[in-house]
């Protein structure tokens, strides 16, 4: 009975990460207390995704990464990657996809995107070059940067961590890295000479968008005879049948900036909106509310008020929400007035509209309020492009305590979680990162999606059925040559991951492959190996991994131009993953 529950579960698990009903995160943990109510599996094994050891390991490197960006050493190189990328747009790839898939192989890939992105738009802004030339580019050399170490990607540490669990050896920080860098280098190759002619040369289509949204960022001053006197702004007539967005309220010639939905309007207030075009029509017919326009009513709080073009970036803390769940007006200063998803750029109606990562959003506050929203990672800086300052007296010892952490586990002293706990402790205590820093650091989303997929894994393990299915594909293909079997599981795994998250088809596939390799009597490293490469090596959808996710705005991409570039780079890596990867590592 419990495997027939398992498979339930894990089928309607996949069905909610194909429609994308929830976030991730919020889906992993449903399928974890699936599996505890129904008794498939124990609140200890249920719960005990928490303390896996990838799951702390991942917090730890999450630490250690933030310590690195933080110290402005990859910002430092801002300056001359901007000039070096500017002679030429070939130049500019080479470029950019050398330092993607450099800094991916060690830190957060995601974060390594979040920076390479401003600083790319920055340069097509001087030079012409189309965005969407670029930021495909950069999200894939990210994620062939992953593939080479140990820490590259979260999926990395998963597999390897499950291999331990099973009581197999896990693999070293640079085990897999030749046939890694074999494949980036057939990758970027393809990347260089291709992008050019299948990427297309599509600026944003919303160029003038800005100046659209400002055109109806206007002022209404509430008149005596106003039934809005005395009603919570969440209340009135301006939200209720205008649907106008709240950027600010003028009062006794004092702007009010922590205003929330739930403040009273007074007589003579005046407030700003920003509201479309056909509503602004039917307010300038009401005799109860008086539109004056943008009369530039300041004071000295108000001077640095504009519009920004900001991006939300993988694990920011907006997505999944509506802009009104956050009250981002009362609670981080800043209005939301545009957002740019996809194909679509969304102007009405905006506070019911939920907000995803990827999205492009233009927003309406001071510069104060944006760099603190930056600061906590709720979105990053698009329009604008800034260099920090190198603080050399953390710069450095993050960089060494940061190799440390990678050497230790390289020349096999201790483990990865050893010396990532080991690191993260000498951040804290030398003060390089603070405490409140480093559980800021930390992408709580994947810690919990990490701990929720991990119960499928358990799950299929003690239900037998990941034995099972193993020997299902034993039946049909185990009489075939390891090296046919190894290029099924790498197809199904990377087609899986186009659809599902990389993480949850790591966790299912991993004890699934180690069944395998037993029955057919070979080793189960090369198996590992394709399984973490696949679930990394996904180009075919904007959705396969959060980089991909990233660039699409940005890019002013439609899906069809992932699939344009992606299959024909993910058919050829397929193909010589099934050869490279049985080279270094024998059956």
């Amino acid at each position: 009975m419990d495997l027939y529950f398992t498979i339930a579960i894990i089928a309607v698990s996949i069905f909610l990460f194909v429609k994308d009903y929830f976030s991730i995160d919020t889906t992993s943990i449903l399928i974890m207390a699936l599996f505890i109510a129904t008794g498939v599996l124990s609140p200890e094994e249920g719960f005990s995704g928490f303390n896996h050891p990838a799951t702390i390991t991942l917090g730890c490197m999450f630490v250690v990464s933030a310590a690195v960006f933080k110290s402005g050493l990859i910002d430092s190189l801002s300056t001359k990657i901007v000039a070096l990328a500017k002679i030429h747009y070939l130049v500019a790839l080479v470029v950019f996809c050398l330092i993607s898939a450099t800094f991916s192989a060690f830190v957060n890939d995601s974060a390594v995107v979040a920076i390479l992105i401003p600083l790319a738009l920055s340069v097509c802004r001087q030079t012409g070059i189309a965005p969407s030339k670029l930021m495909i580019p950069i999200s894939f050399s990210a994620l062939f940067g992953g593939t080479c170490t140990l820490i590259g990607t979260s999926t990395n540490i998963l597999v390897s961590s499950i291999a331990k669990k099973s009581g197999l050896e896990p693999f070293g920080m640079f085990e897999f890295s030749l046939p890694a860098l074999c494949l980036m280098g057939i990758g970027l190759a393809f990347i260089f000479i291709f992008s050019p002619f299948l990427l297309p040369k599509r600026k944003f289509k919303d160029e003038n968008l800005l100046k659209q949204t400002e055109n109806y960022i206007t002022e209404v001053e509430i008149l005596e005879e106003c039934k809005d006197i005395g009603n919570s702004l969440d209340k009135s007539r301006l939200l209720r049948e205008y649907n106008v967005q709240i950027l600010g309220v003028l009062r006794d010639k004092h702007w009010i900036k922590d205003f929330a939905n739930s403040d009273q309007i007074h007589r003579k207030d005046v407030i700003r909106i920003l509201i479309s075009p056909n509503k602004l029509a039917e307010l300038k017919n009401q005799s109860t509310y008086k539109v004056i326009g943008n009369e530039n009513h300041k004071d000295e709080g108000d001077i640095s008020q504009k519009v920004y073009e900001m991006m939300v970036p993988a694990g920011s803390i907006l997505a999944g929400s509506t802009i009104l769940e956050m009250n981002l007006g009362h609670r981080s200063h800043f209005s939301v007035i545009a957002i740019k998803r996809r194909e679509e750029t969304l102007t009405d109606n905006l506070s019911s509209a939920r907000i995803k990562e990827g999205d492009m959003l233009l927003v309406h506050g001071s510069k104060a309020s944006i760099n603190k929203s930056i600061q906590d990672k709720l979105l990053i800086m698009l329009s604008e492009y800034s260099e920090k300052k190198v603080n050399l007296k953390k710069a450095i010892p993050a960089l060494i305590i940061a190799a440390g952490v990678v050497t230790a586990a390289a020349l096999g002293i201790t483990t990865i979680l050893i010396s990532g706990m080991i690191g993260c402790l000498l951040l804290v205590t030398t003060g390089i990162i603070k405490p409140k820093e480093a559980y800021e650091a930390i992408e709580w989303k994947v810690i919990f999606m990490m701990a929720g997929v991990l119960s499928m894994g358990t799950a299929l393990e003690k239900t037998g059925g990941a034995d099972m299915i193993s020997n299902f594909v034993f039946q049909q293909l185990g009489g075939l040559d390891p090296r046919i079997t190894l290029s099924a599981i790498f197809l199904v795994t990377f087609l899986s991951t186009n659809v599902l998250s990389s993480k949850a088809t790591a966790a299912l596939m991993a004890p699934i492959v180690i069944s395998l390799a037993a029955a057919m009597e070979v080793s189960y490293k090369p198996f590992l190996v394709a399984v973490m490469f696949a679930c990394s090596l996904t180009f075919m959808t904007p959705v396969s991994y959060p980089t991909n996710t990233m660039v699409y705005a940005p890019g002013n991409y439609k899906y069809n131009d992932f699939l344009k570039i992606g299959t024909p780079l993910n058919i050829i890596i397929w193909v010589a993953a099934s050869f490279i990867i049985s080279l270094f590592f024998p059956f």
